[in-house]
């Protein structure tokens, strides 16, 4: 697994990578106002513009698998995971647990917050799995979902 820096050029290719890996949770839970996989490309395209955001597309043998978007604004506020995804035929194989640990080393160890769906254990289990804890923060969605709030001190 290699993560590889993106650029505005990768634009579409986060943008497809990403509604294909949030589109079966958005059509569980219906979160329109906060699920990514119905954003559009112009969103992705002005993130990858920003001089604080950090794309990097997961690959494995070298295909794109998915991508990792970190917020290091460099100034000592907590640096965010918003979002990390995989498709769905790479997922539970360790690589989104991979891709957190090399943003990490990239971005540095400490110091770090994200949001997840307090209904999907499995991620919950992969973040508490490298240190992350919740902060006892939650917002509720909608009646099917709620976040979580975590950080890594």
């Amino acid at each position: 697994m290699d993560l590889i820096k993106a650029d505005v050029k990768d634009d579409a290719l986060i943008w497809e990578m990403q509604k294909t890996a949030f589109a079966e949770l958005f059509a569980k839970y219906g979160d329109a106002d906060t699920n990514p996989a119905i954003e559009p490309l112009e969103k992705v395209t002005d993130r990858l513009k920003q001089d604080f955001t950090y794309y990097y597309i997961i690959k494995v043998d070298g295909k794109s698998v998915g991508a990792i978007r970190v917020v290091d604004r460099k100034d000592g506020s907590p640096k965010r995971i918003s979002p990390v995804f995989i498709l769905n035929d790479y997922r539970r194989k360790g690589y989104a647990h991979l891709a957190i640990i090399e943003a990490e080393k990239i971005h540095g160890a400490n110091n770090w917050e994200l949001e997840t769906i307090l209904q999907e254990k499995s991620n919950c289990r992969l973040y508490e799995s490298l240190g992350y804890i919740q902060t006892g923060k939650t917002e509720k969605i909608n009646d099917k979902m709620t976040l979580v709030f975590y950080r890594k001190v």
